[in-house]
């Protein structure tokens, strides 16, 4: 988990929600550095240099400074201060009775002023006395080194100290506090410990809620605290080349912390922070450069799986806002643009993604005009093609056909120029049903179909009737009894013939 301090990682998610909001397509923006500063390299196990506590020292003020913005103006006086505090503390120490515990006070004296949960840097520290669990675990790492005595980091859940090996046990050093050497059973030490800093001392003997780490791991603390810090503060570009060198800082690391929950892998830290990036590019609906950074970051560091996760990420959000728009066809050269980025069934995915998108703009589009039949069955055809090559399921191509069709039967019995023709309406849904088989919404249009057409013999009969026509008006409802002997209008208007024939009988 590598959670310090207080500090919680955070981890984008990769399911994505399109946001209405997002921006409009821009210029391609410069991406943060993939390559380690070369300093990493050096500092690394097997690098350049060794790790005594001058070495420490120029890591801690390297790991504080690199990409924050001031270079390397000031490091080296830094590194000096931290030289000659270590001569300073070293030399009291070596009269001291208890040398581990003269450091920690020495600490406190000369450099710790006041405790500030997310002041993980060392220049800083240095500078203005403000320090947290890790800076301050740091520094005593630093000056007991350079008085000769073994120690190392400690991490816990949320929470970083020092260990210094006194006649052959491992003592633990709290190092945000003056009270903090061996601090199990100092009541001075815990009355003040918690209520300044907010965590509990994990005592030696929990050893499951705690693990030990080497100094070169302690001092990346300061990377990975940072890094924190700026994803809080939305500057994931800023945080990506600090994980970048956490890696390449521990990447050829010995004698590495076991696996712990408390100390996080420093790839997959970097990883994670690469993809967060990622993640913040899709949120503010830079879709085209998110896949610019996946093609680009990708290549250096592969992750199949979570690569694909990405980038489906990026082109569902960003295939939504076509489809949103009516803009199907854009979407289609889209997908196809990045038809390279996505494996064969994720492609096949968002083709039918597509595919429902263009056949949905094809069906809400057609109003019937023109040449009817033809265009209808252009559009059927597609969505039967469409569900022959799975990019459609049964249901959904059954709901686009049902309205292709039942928009066909409206526009063929409605005709054009005031002329009807629900017989044609008629046969179009018959055929319809036969060839796909029953459907309540097709039958229902059938049903409405078969009633209008009657309407229009009852209209008719009226017609003739009204003028006197009263043989005309029995050979039309004849005519609409032999094709709908159950409507109850041309019923209806048979016992109005009846009656008039009864009542003229002799």
């Amino acid at each position: 988990m590598g959670i310090l301090c207080g500090v919680m990682r955070r981890l984008l998610p990769f399911l994505f929600i399109f946001a209405a909001f997002c921006a409009a397509a821009q210029a391609p923006l410069s991406f943060p550095p993939l390559d380690p500063d070369p300093q990493a390299a050096a500092f690394a196990p097997g690098g350049n240099g060794g790790h005594g506590q001058e070495d420490l020292a120029a890591i801690s003020v390297w790991a504080s400074r690199v990409g924050a913005g001031e270079g390397t103006v000031g490091s080296s006086s830094l590194v000096e201060q931290l030289h000659a505090a270590a001569a300073e503390c070293a030399a009291g120490a070596a009269g001291a009775e208890t040398p581990g515990e003269y450091i920690l006070a020495f600490m406190h004296r000369k450099f710790l002023k006041s405790y500030s949960l997310l002041q993980t840097r060392m220049d800083t520290l240095l500078l203005n006395g403000r320090y947290n669990c890790v800076s301050s675990a740091v520094l005593y790492l630093i000056l007991a080194q350079a008085a000769g005595l073994e120690a190392r980091g400690v991490v816990t859940k949320d929470h970083a100290f020092a260990a210094v090996k006194v006649g052959g046990q491992w003592i633990d050093v709290e190092t945000t506090n003056p009270y903090g050497f061996d601090p199990g059973n100092r009541k001075d030490f815990h009355d003040q410990f918690g209520r300044i800093t907010g965590f509990a001392y994990v005592p030696a003997k929990n050893y499951r809620d705690r693990s030990f780490i080497s100094p070169l791991e302690l001092v990346s603390l300061i990377l990975s605290n940072r890094t924190v810090e700026l994803e809080k503060a939305d500057r994931f570009a800023e945080a990506v080349p600090l994980a970048v060198n956490r890696y390449a800082l521990l990447r050829g690391r010995t004698g590495a912390a076991p696996s712990s929950e408390f100390f996080e892998d420093p790839y997959r830290d970097m990883m994670n922070r690469i993809f967060n990036y990622g993640a913040f590019l899709i949120n503010r609906g830079k879709e085209e450069d998110a896949l610019r950074w996946a093609a680009h970051a990708g290549a250096k560091y592969p992750d199949g799986e979570r690569w694909q996760e990405f980038v489906m990420a990026a082109m569902n959000n960003r295939l939504v806002k076509f489809f949103r728009r009516k803009e199907a066809a854009r979407g289609r050269e889209f997908l196809d643009a990045n038809a390279a980025l996505l494996s064969a069934d994720n492609y096949h995915t968002l083709d039918a993604l597509t595919t429902d998108a263009e056949l949905t703009e094809r069906a809400s589009g057609f109003r019937g005009g023109g040449t009817v039949p033809s265009e209808a069955g252009a559009i059927l055809d597609a969505i039967e093609d469409a569900e022959r090559r799975s990019l459609l399921d049964g249901g959904r191509a059954a709901e686009l056909r049902t309205v292709v069709i039942g928009k066909t039967a409206d526009a063929l019995g409605r005709g054009s120029g005031g002329a009807s023709d629900w017989p044609a309406a008629i046969v179009w849904l018959e055929s319809a049903l036969d060839r796909y088989g029953p459907n309540r919404r097709l039958e229902q249009a059938l049903g409405s179909c078969r009633t209008n057409h009657a309407v229009e013999f009852h209209n008719r009969f009226a017609g003739a009737w009204n003028k006197g026509d009263f043989d005309g008006a029995k050979e039309i409802l004849a005519e609409g009894l032999a094709l709908y002997p159950d409507n109850r209008q041309l019923l209806a208007d048979r016992r109005t013939v009846e009656q008039r024939e009864k009542t003229r009988r002799p």
